[in-house]
């Protein structure tokens, strides 16, 4: 059965090849992806590895090459499948029929029926689900980062290390890009060193500058790891040489030994299988509970249970907190702020009609500088909702225009349930321009979004975005609401414009930034 790698082109050949009821691995690849080449390389190997599965090929093309940067020893685990790497934007059926939304992907089929799958690098998950549906080379062994040898066959090994060699050999010229000087690179590495878990973020862990740092600490909080960060905000020197240093255009970024892991989707969605976990046991990285209590309490909602503070004052400062479902810790009152942060989180609620109470902070220097310990925030304003840290003026301001302020107080039941066609409504009209795609802007997770949105841009046009891989109810929904199946969806002033083929067509025919600014 195995031996030989094939080629497929349609659903149709997929679905016979699935329907034989073998073992079938089929990946979502990137052709123009180094990582890709190298995994071609080894499936010709591993066609022979595996006999009791078959091994299939189709291209997919995806505009984000900065996805594809990750440990090494990942590009093996690409190649141990039964492969089929699909075309999803010329083979739209093939990646529907399996839900792909990004790459890398991966479905197990066996005995004709879709087994398994998996997105995102998880080396070690990809590993053993393979052996789960292919058998490894000697039953019993798990095929996990550290049993190689047990996996898989001498020439796939063989192939493995000539690729782990030349990956060495590069590896400064891969990781630093033209353009940095010779000092910054230094300071750079030096700074990526500094910690064996090393966090660059907006912000800080107790005062974090965005949403999605935010999340990223609170994964390493609940991993109980020790670790460093930096703020990028402080130096843009930095900030933006460390995009060309790890060809990683976005922030956070999370480092493991000098090894850049990812940013936000891929932390979460390390911490949720286990893997992140793996990785900072299989690197002596140290996660005791005792770490996690001393650094940062009890971690629910940043809340911290400090021993610094008098068991009256915390039991004042609970009270106070869950005085209301919705409650705001300010300098002044909602009707007169004392300070433009604590107005525009005022602001903020207002427009979202939000019922909310309020202590000013600056009538009570005890609650002042107590709240500051308690909630381990160390500026205001603060904003709780039953009980829990929502952050301060930044991260509420950003939660607005994401749509996540909204749809958290729903879902506790501060605001009445809003039906999928209010909130679309509501999203359409977020933006006079407003861009319903995978990824975002400036981590487009899909070719033709990335498209559009440099479409957009190269029009010099201010724009609004949605990323509809992080809501499937925006994200079905909308296709119901627009009577458009696909996406990237583009609308102005709320009405639909279409999707990449129109707006291409708009822009070879310079009619792009007159429809949009009629």
């Amino acid at each position: 059965m195995g031996g030989s790698v094939r080629d497929v082109k349609s659903k149709g050949e997929v679905d016979e090849v699935v329907a034989s009821g073998s073992p079938v691995i089929l990946h979502f690849w990137a052709s123009w992806c180094e990582a890709s080449k190298h995994m071609d390389q080894l499936f010709s190997h591993l066609s022979t590895d595996f006999p009791n599965a078959r091994f299939l090929r189709v291209p997919f093309l995806f505009s984000n090459p900065f996805f594809f940067r990750f440990p090494f020893f990942l590009i093996f685990f690409l190649h141990i499948f039964h492969v089929l790497q699909v075309e999803a934007e010329e083979q739209p059926e093939i990646s529907e029929a399996y839900s792909v939304s990004a790459v890398p992907f991966f479905a197990f089929c066996k005995d004709g029926k879709t087994f398994d799958t998996l997105e995102g690098a998880d080396p070690s998950s990809l590993a053993n689900k393979v052996a789960k549906v292919a058998g490894s080379i000697n039953p019993g062994e798990a095929a996990s980062p550290a049993s190689l040898g047990m996996a898989a066959g001498a020439s796939v090994l063989e192939t493995v290390k000539e690729l782990a060699k030349d990956n060495d050999s590069s590896k400064e010229k891969n990781q630093v890009q033209p353009g940095l000087s010779g000092p910054l690179k230094k300071r750079i590495q030096q700074l990526v060193d500094s910690n064996p878990v090393m966090l660059f973020m907006k912000g800080t862990p107790e005062e974090p500058k965005c949403g999605f740092s935010r999340k990223v600490v609170v994964v390493l909080n609940e991993e109980r790891v020790k670790f460093g960060s930096f703020d990028v905000l402080s130096d843009s020197e930095v900030r933006e040489g460390l995009k060309k240093f790890s060809n990683w255009p976005t922030f956070p970024q999370l480092y493991c030994k000098g090894e850049l892991l990812g940013g936000c989707d891929i932390a979460i969605a390390m911490h949720e299988s286990g893997e992140l976990k793996e990785v900072f046991k299989d690197h002596g990285i140290d996660t005791t509970n005792e770490a996690k209590e001393k650094e940062s309490g009890n971690g629910k909602g940043g809340i911290s249970k400090s021993t610094d503070l008098s068991t009256t004052l915390s039991s004042r400062l609970e009270s106070l907190v869950n005085s209301s479902a919705v409650m705001l810790f300010m300098k002044g009152k909602p009707d007169e702020p004392k300070c433009g942060f604590s107005r525009k989180v005022v602001e903020i609620l207002q427009q979202e009609n939000v019922p909310f109470e309020s202590f000013d902070i600056l009538t009570d220097e005890e609650v002042r500088q107590g709240l500051k310990v308690y909630s381990n925030w160390s500026s205001y304003p603060q904003l709780y909702i039953k009980g829990e840290l929502i952050g301060g003026s930044d991260i509420v301001l950003e939660m607005q225009k994401s749509g996540e302020l909204k749809k958290n107080l729903h879902e506790k039941g501060i605001l009445p349930a809003e039906t999928i066609q209010d909130r679309l409504k509501n999203l359409i009209a977020s933006s006079p321009v407003m861009l319903f795609m995978k990824g975002t802007p400036d981590a487009p997770r899909c070719g033709f979004s990335s498209r559009v949105a440099d479409a957009l841009r190269q029009e010099g046009l201010n724009f609004g975005s949605f990323d509809i891989l992080t809501d499937e109810e925006v994200r079905q929904g909308l296709k119901v609401y627009s009577n458009w199946p696909t996406y990237p969806q583009l609308y102005y002033k709320s009405e639909l414009i279409g999707g990449h083929d129109i707006v291409m067509e708009l822009r070879n025919n310079g009619e792009l930034k007159s429809t949009l600014s009629e």
